[in-house]
């Protein structure tokens, strides 16, 4: 931690986790905290006068390390010789349009005023080498969701009826991989396919005779018996096909007294019945989770650009390998889960891409800032330095009646987007990209202004419209360091901090039979699958309550 003290000064302070909705005054910063005060003779002071000051953001969900991630770069050498960077000022050099690499990841994310991103999807066994490329991603705080939907060893404990063995063998697996939260993509589908078999239900029986929803079930009994900081975090089926909004109504319906993240919910907001009658229907989405508080989502928001999809959900990439032709990559992760990549443009004279566009924003204007987060699935609905584009729509409808006008003419009578007048404020903006996602991880001393937290601060020159103001931080304070002044990276000198849940289950917790198991099918023994703690140099871990 730095032992700097700051004082910023004269800013107009948004702080909606304690109900500051622009008010004038100073923010005091001591040993990477936030302090109720300061002697400014002790104290840098930074002089912010009539500059926006906001918590920085948080990114519930991108994909930005781990294997996949990799597959996609040695998959798209073409992505690297799109908008590289030059080594400049003590900066990397580094490259990648959909894909960057890690240190570009880093400063495109800094530029945008963020202090923390979480990547979504992990198998457990490839943890060390997500976790190394989290440690090559300077300054961000970070952490990872680890996949469980469609592990061997927990099915076979339920199959066996061994409730209690399974539910501590996942509390193992967070801890023992160092993830901060459990990740389920498709439940059941991707083990399935695997082995020849679709399903598109929550109660179809896997190839284990495990119905999907038992599995989901189980694990959000972890989330809670463990008290884990984040719910589970939900891929749920059938995702991005025409009708995939019955999953979503299903889902919800069957999870509804649950604490409960939905993933990227714009794939799963679609009506129709075929890629003729595509559609969507946002509203019924909506409707039924407008009922229920527990439940939040993201919203993957689709831009129209050249990029990479890659996503756990096996079945889907080769549908959408299918659809689209050209370069597929499918990968199986041992016991865990398995892995697609397919290369894919958005564009606007499609008109199921069209309709996609629409989508997230639709859910994000009729649900609002606390319950629906800024993502766009990086890199799955496009980059996420592309923010500031999805904050111009949400904050101005004649930007998105431009965009109308722009896209497939049949379009707009298959979407609500037109209908709807609502602008977000800069309040709410800020709201969406640090206060809600911060509360809905859990993460206490992020996403706010008050004493105690960490010093993570955005500082915005206001400019004409609210996307302008938020598309790039005057400064940016990481930690209580001045990462960002003047609008430039000036400190990319730290690794920032690994996140992770300490869920208190050891190696004791786990039967003889559970370890067999890992000498027989994996390729490393038991004793050597767990991380090891030198990879938390710097690390926060969420301790059970």
């Amino acid at each position: 931690m730095p032992n700097d003290s700051l004082i910023i000064k004269g800013g107009i302070v948004y702080d909606p986790l304690n109900g500051v909705k622009g008010s004038i005054k100073d923010i005091y910063v001591k040993d990477g905290k936030i302090v109720e005060d300061l002697s400014e003779e002790a104290a840098e002071v930074i002089d912010v006068t009539g500059m926006i000051v906001a918590p920085a953001n948080v990114d519930i969900h991108s994909h930005i390390a781990g294997p996949k991630v990799n597959s996609a770069r040695l998959m798209r050498p073409e992505d690297h010789l799109r908008d590289p960077l030059r080594r400049k000022n003590g900066l990397r050099s580094g490259c990648g349009f959909s894909v960057p690499t890690t240190f570009v990841t880093a400063y495109r994310y800094l530029l945008l005023g963020y202090g923390t991103v979480m990547d979504p999807a992990v198998p457990p066994l490839k943890a060390r080498h997500a976790l190394e490329e989290l440690e090559d991603t300077p300054v961000l705080d970070k952490g990872i969701y680890i996949l469980m939907g469609n592990n061997n060893i927990l099915y076979y404990l339920l199959k066996k009826g061994d409730k209690k063995s399974a539910k501590l063998f996942a509390a193992w697996l967070l801890k023992s991989a160092g993830g901060y939260a459990i990740k389920v993509v498709n439940p059941g589908g991707t083990e399935s396919f695997k082995w020849g078999k679709i399903f598109n239900s929550l109660s179809d029986d896997t190839i284990w005779g495990i119905k999907p929803k038992v599995v989901v079930d189980i694990l959000n009994e972890v989330a809670c018996e463990f008290k884990l900081p984040h719910p589970v975090h939900l891929h749920t089926y059938n995702i991005g096909i025409p009708g995939s909004y019955k999953a979503a109504l299903d889902t919800i319906n069957a999870f509804k007294d649950n604490r409960l993240h939905l993933a990227h919910l714009q794939y799963f907001c679609y009506g129709g019945d075929s890629w003729a009658t595509f559609r969507s229907e946002s509203v019924k989405v909506v409707e039924a989770l407008s009922n229920y508080e527990n439940i939040t989502a993201d919203m993957g928001q689709v831009i129209f650009v050249d990029t990479t999809t890659m996503t756990a959900d096996t079945p889907w990439e080769f549908t959408l390998h299918k659809l689209a032709g050209g370069r597929w990559s499918n990968s199986d992760v041992e016991l865990e889960t398995g892995s697609g990549i397919v290369p894919y443009r958005y564009r606007m004279d499609n008109l199921v891409n069209s309709v996609q566009w629409a989508v997230g924003l639709e859910i994000a204007l009729l649900l609002g800032p606390w319950r629906v987060f800024l993502t766009t699935d990086h890199p799955n609905g496009g980059p996420f330095y592309f923010y500031p584009e999805v904050i111009k729509w949400l904050t101005s409808a004649d930007a998105r009646k431009e965009m109308i006008e722009k896209i497939h003419p049949k379009a707009k009578k298959r979407i609500y987007l037109h209908n709807i007048d609502r602008e977000f404020s800069l309040y709410e903006m800020i709201t969406m990209l640090s206060a809600a996602p911060a509360k809905a991880l859990g993460l206490k001393e992020k996403g706010h202004l008050g004493a105690g937290a960490d010093a993570d601060i955005a500082i915005y020159k206001p400019k004409g419209s609210v996307a302008e103001t938020l598309s790039r931080v005057e400064y940016l304070i990481k930690d209580g360091r001045v990462v960002v002044r003047h609008g430039e990276i000036v400190d990319a000198s730290y690794i920032g901090r690994i996140i992770r849940v300490d869920t208190g289950v050891d190696d004791s917790a786990l039967s003889n039979e559970v370890r067999e198991l890992f000498d027989k099918f994996y390729s490393v023994t038991f004793s050597n699958y767990k991380v090891e703690d030198v990879y938390f140099k710097r690390e926060v871990v969420k301790r059970v309550v």
